[in-house]
Order: C-alpha cells, then sequence, then structure tokens
C-alpha cells in the first residue's frame, strides 16, 4: 500500500457536547484512485472539505443525483453513499446528535431525510466562514477551535421532545436489543403514535434508529479492531447472533461485513489516523 494519511479527533467545546460527536480531521494523499462507501450511522453527517470538493458517485437516496460538495449536511439514512476519489481526500467531519440538528442546523433530522444540501443551505454566511477559517488554518487544533467558536454561536435552545429524546436513547443504547412495544410502554404512549412521532422527529423509524445504531457499533468495532471474529463482533455489539450482525450487513450496505473488510481500505487507515491522533479538549 502507497499513500500518506494523517488525522485527529478532538471533543467538541462542552456546551456542544450533547449535540456533537468528537470532530474528525482527515487527510489522505498518494492512494490509488477509486471509490468507498460512506456507510450509515445514527448521527446526522456534516462535512467540509478542504482542497477539493466530495464528490458523491451514489446517494443514500436513489431520488437524488450524485454530484460535487464543498461542504454538505445530510440527515439520517439507513443506506450507504459512495464517495469516489482521485486517491486523496481532506477535510473535517462532524457528527451530529439528532438533538444537534435542532440546536445547530435549526431543522430536526427529518426535515433532511437521506438527503444531502449544501451546508449554506442550512447555515447561511456561517457555512461559508467555516469553510473560508478552516481552510486558512495550518493545524487542526486550530480547525478544531474555529468549529468550537463559530458552532457554540448557533446554539440554539430547541430542544426535541423528553418522550421522544428517552425513546431514542432506549433504542440506540449499547445494551442490547430492545423491542419498539417496550420502548412505548415506557414512556406511556401506543405502538402508533410512538412511531408516528419518532419518524416524523428523526425520519427514520423506531426499529430503523436501532438496527442502526447496532449497525454503527460494529462498524466501528470492525474498523478498530480488524481482526475481531465476527461472532465476537456480533455478541458486544447487541446482534443476537452472527448470522443477524451478516443480515443488517447486507440489508443496509448491501455486502456482507466479511467483504467490506477485504475491500474498504480507507475506513481502516482512517480508523488507525484518527484513533492515533485523539485529543481532548477539556
Amino acid at each position: 500500500m502507497t499513500g500518506h494519511s494523517e488525522g485527529r479527533r478532538a471533543s467538541p467545546a462542552p456546551p456542544l457536547r450533547p449535540f456533537v460527536a468528537p470532530y474528525e480531521g482527515y487527510r489522505l494523499a498518494g492512494f490509488e484512485p477509486g471509490s468507498h462507501l460512506g456507510l450509515p450511522s445514527p448521527y446526522l453527517t456534516v462535512i467540509i472539505a478542504l482542497d477539493a470538493p466530495l464528490e458523491l458517485a451514489r446517494m443514500s437516496d436513489p431520488r437524488q443525483q450524485p454530484g460535487v460538495w464543498g461542504t454538505l449536511a445530510s440527515g439520517l439514512s439507513i443506506a450507504p453513499v459512495t464517495i469516489r476519489h482521485d486517491g486523496n481526500q481532506h477535510g473535517v467531519q462532524l457528527a451530529l446528535t439528532p438533538a444537534g440538528s435542532r440546536a445547530l442546523l435549526g431543522v430536526p433530522a427529518a426535515e433532511l431525510g437521506a438527503w444531502v444540501v449544501e451546508l449554506e443551505d442550512l447555515l447561511g454566511a456561517d457555512a461559508a466562514e467555516l469553510s473560508d477559517r478552516i481552510a486558512a488554518e495550518p493545524s487542526w487544533e486550530a480547525r478544531f477551535a474555529v468549529l468550537d467558536e463559530v458552532l457554540s454561536r448557533r446554539l440554539a435552545d430547541a430542544e426535541i421532545d423528553p418522550h421522544l429524546a428517552h425513546a431514542w436513547q432506549l433504542l440506540t443504547a449499547a445494551d442490547g436489543v430492545v423491542r419498539v412495544g417496550q420502548v412505548a410502554r415506557e414512556i406511556g404512549w401506543s405502538r402508533r403514535h410512538l412511531v408516528g412521532r419518532f419518524t416524523a422527529e428523526f425520519g427514520v423509524s423506531p426499529k430503523e434508529a436501532a438496527k442502526l445504531a447496532r449497525f454503527h457499533r460494529s462498524h466501528r468495532l470492525l474498523r478498530a479492531q480488524p481482526s475481531i471474529s465476527l461472532a465476537d463482533a456480533a455478541a458486544r455489539c447487541g446482534f443476537y447472533d452472527q448470522a443477524h450482525l451478516a443480515r443488517d450487513w447486507r440489508d443496509i450496505v448491501g455486502i456482507p461485513p466479511s467483504r467490506w473488510r477485504a475491500e474498504e481500505l480507507f475506513s481502516f487507515i482512517q480508523a488507525d489516523q484518527t484513533s492515533e491522533g485523539a485529543v481532548s479538549r477539556a
């Protein structure tokens, strides 16, 4: 394998942490041109591309045409995107919680759905400020400081209904498989009412949210520990068994996890370089 990779992960400023997962900065150069999969997660995605725009060759929502984006935001989806590259990628990626969608983007997650939009459509002039100032900074620390400043300035008091927030937490928690009926009973709603309200807020159903969270845990674990057995990964990530893990991967990604591990070079490069460069910003 040829090429160079570098990157950094860092926690956002404390007021932002309920709304944004650790920032991820990445730079990969000199690899063979090709494509890789951007896999779904229980977070909304924001990307600020540096040096060159990001080319999406296949979208999560088949109704949306492929294209290129200098900055982008997308909601929750249970399907991947295909990212075409020339062997180089450079940018900053943010993972927003559904609460962060309201507090920072000004819209519920369901308003975006699986669609990809220009960040400017949501942030206005703040999007250009983020892009310009981050591009001008030479270090990841300085770039993350720009994110802290601009995002903290945007924080708004726009809470999700507490019943829905609790349902989201129960369905996406890392302690196993939770049935939708159990969640409905705990929050005091009918199953039908929960499904309708949940989907209207988050853009995915309760069942899809639980499936997405399990999948994301397994994706992160397989990235971080490429040699772990699929049976162990299934047991640690809330699946009934390895067959359940493989079935969900085929449903979401279109290929089994064993094939993804064999073919997906960029995910393991990014896992290596971000974990080694992790820092805490207290």
